[in-house]
């Protein structure tokens, strides 16, 4: 069965381009355009990898990524953390509030597919 991978982010043109960029390399994908619905998502599509926006609408990637590192369900869960902002700071609280990994905007997107695919282990 194919990984599957939510994409959580608020700008149209950024969820299309990942949607049809993890698609094409068959993985499963659902997509959220705010924390709330993330972390419905979450629940419902209990996805392997969170490929996560930090500045959103309802609930940031920092409060997203710390409500869900909080449940023990979701130990699993790899949750890369994709934002323009680019600061020491912002990098540091992204990983101590536990994601896996942080990259910022603009990406290349071969390496994205790249360090999803090493994170999933594919």
């Amino acid at each position: 069965m194919a990984n599957k991978i939510l994409i959580v982010d608020d700008e149209p043109n950024i969820v299309i381009s990942l949607e049809f960029l993890m698609k094409k390399e068959g993985f499963a994908v659902a997509v959220a355009s705010d924390g709330d619905e993330a972390l419905a998502l979450v629940a419902s599509f209990n996805p392997d990898l969170l490929l996560l926006d930090v500045m959103m609408p309802k609930k940031s990637g920092f409060e997203v990524c710390e409500a869900l590192r909080a449940d023990p369900e979701r130990a699993g869960l790899k949750i890369v953390m994709l934002t323009a902002k680019g600061r020491d700071t912002e990098m540091a609280k992204g990983l101590a509030l536990g994601a896996d990994a942080y990259v910022t905007k603009p990406f290349s997107t071969k390496e994205l597919v790249d360090k999803v695919k090493e994170m999933l282990a594919v």
